[in-house]
């Protein structure tokens, strides 16, 4: 592990080699609960990321033991007049689209609960590994509003809309092997193995194109809901944004002298 840099006071970026970046929720006393200044803080990390040409895939990892992140400070929350929780939602809501809108793959390692606006940073993740100890569910109708971080986008995204309606409107909590099940991970490994496991498939991943992968990942988000000409179309502009780079010059000349690429990332 390499270097880490501190936003605020709860997050921080730490490096695996030269092409991994660990985004980490370490609020520990509050189970990653996102208060204000949390929110903040995730909002200026991401944003930092996604200006880092170096990074190649994010994974997103809890220090805390038991949680990966259990949502809104609600703590907060309660203190808040109205006209405060307004004036909050744009800051939370910067920290939930930071995320999404990362422009490199990106992996939650999730264990223990991910809860409302916790589950919500999972899903605007592009891949979900979980360890046997995860529960998820976004219970926010039993507390008097819906998720509010892409959960209602998100999750009927990745289970359809029926499934995603009943979690939404149950606000139950999902146990890791029917999450698998559902589809809301898409690997489950052994208790404590998440944050390895996910930052090992991060290293596979990152030995791919950086042109390549965000091309890829940009054509999926676009692509995802459209009718099949209308994405052919979106996956033809991310091709042509591939097809002249340096990336896929270096990769057909590795691969026709069989040697491993040295992606010059443009």
């Amino acid at each position: 592990m390499g270097s880490e840099q501190r936003y605020g006071e709860w997050v921080a970026v730490r490096r695996h080699g030269e092409h991994v970046a660990e985004l980490v929720l370490d609020r520990p006393k509050a189970m990653n609960a996102v208060s204000t200044e949390m929110a903040r803080a995730l909002a200026e990390a991401c944003g930092a990321l996604a200006a880092d040409r170096s990074a190649r895939v994010v994974v997103l990892t809890s220090s805390h033991q038991r949680a990966f992140c259990v949502g809104a400070d609600l703590k907060e929350r309660n203190s808040f007049t109205d006209a405060e929780l307004l004036r909050q939602r744009p800051v939370t809501r910067a920290a939930y689209t930071g995320v999404l809108e990362l422009p490199m793959p990106t992996i939650a390692a999730v264990h223990g609960f991910a809860l409302g606006g916790g589950f919500e940073i999972a899903l605007s993740c592009d891949l979900i590994v979980a360890d046997r100890t995860a529960v998820l569910g976004l219970p926010e109708v039993s507390v008097g509003v819906i998720p509010g971080g892409g959960g209602t986008q998100l999750l009927p995204r990745r289970v359809g809309a029926a499934r995603a309606a009943e979690l939404v409107f149950t606000a139950r909590r999902v146990a890791a092997e029917e999450a698998r099940e559902l589809g809301l991970v898409d690997l489950l490994v052994e208790e404590g193995a998440d944050g390895t496991e996910a930052l090992a498939l991060a290293g596979r991943i990152a030995t791919n194109s950086p042109v390549g992968l965000r091309a890829a990942k940009r054509a999926l988000r676009l692509g995802h809901g459209l009718d099949l000409r209308a994405g052919l179309e979106v996956e033809d502009a991310a091709w042509r944004s591939v097809a002249f780079s340096g990336d896929r010059a270096e990769g057909v000349a590795a691969f026709n002298e069989k040697r491993t690429p040295d992606w010059p990332g443009e």
